[in-house]
């Protein structure tokens, strides 16, 4: 009798897991994360902001997340090659961006590959449109889900996650391009 009931316990385990292991296996396997901001300033003044990793620590909303935060910045002063190498804390972890395509003053492309807390690569967006006297800056992520990330993603939504990230770093990028 205890013996079937071990069986039977084994059994749906075993099910459930199985069960789960498909339903993270059929989650999207790529995902998207865009945020707009509308900042009063000319594209030609927010575009070096973006382009400049050595100016990302003014409005990155990573930057004040870790005081101790390592990084180190190479290739081209700015623009495309550039690259941005940071490691810190929990929070903002290890990874690497490299700017992959720069158009004045209206797109920057970066390639980013993050090495923890997990591993994983994607793009980034940062587009310029003016708008009359403002400029729309869309920043977007687009990127590639693994099984970890799936499975990941059933229980915090990026979107919220890196949306909020995004929102914080917009406001922080119009707060500096809008400065007199």
């Amino acid at each position: 009798m205890i013996q079937k009931a071990i069986i039977s316990v084994v059994v749906a385990l075993l099910l459930t897991f199985a069960l789960l292991g498909v339903f993270i296996v059929m989650q999207p396997d790529e995902f998207t994360v865009t945020r707009k901001a509308t900042i009063a300033a000319p594209p030609e003044r927010i575009f070096p902001e973006i382009n400049d990793f050595h100016k990302w620590d003014a409005w990155s909303p990573w930057a004040k997340l870790d005081p101790n935060m390592k990084v180190e910045i190479t290739g081209p002063e700015s623009g495309k090659g550039a690259s941005y190498y940071w490691t810190g804390n929990q929070e903002v972890g290890e990874g690497r961006m490299t700017i992959t395509e720069s158009v004045p003053p209206n797109l920057v492309k970066i390639d980013l590959h993050f090495i923890k807390p997990f591993d994983s690569a994607s793009t980034i967006d940062i587009k310029v449109t003016p708008e009359g006297a403002n400029s729309e800056v869309e920043w977007s992520m687009k990127g590639k889900h693994n099984f970890m990330s799936k499975a990941f993603s059933l229980f915090v939504n990026m979107d919220n996650a890196i949306g909020a990230d995004f929102e914080r770093g917009l406001t922080q990028l119009k707060a500096v391009a809008e400065k007199p």
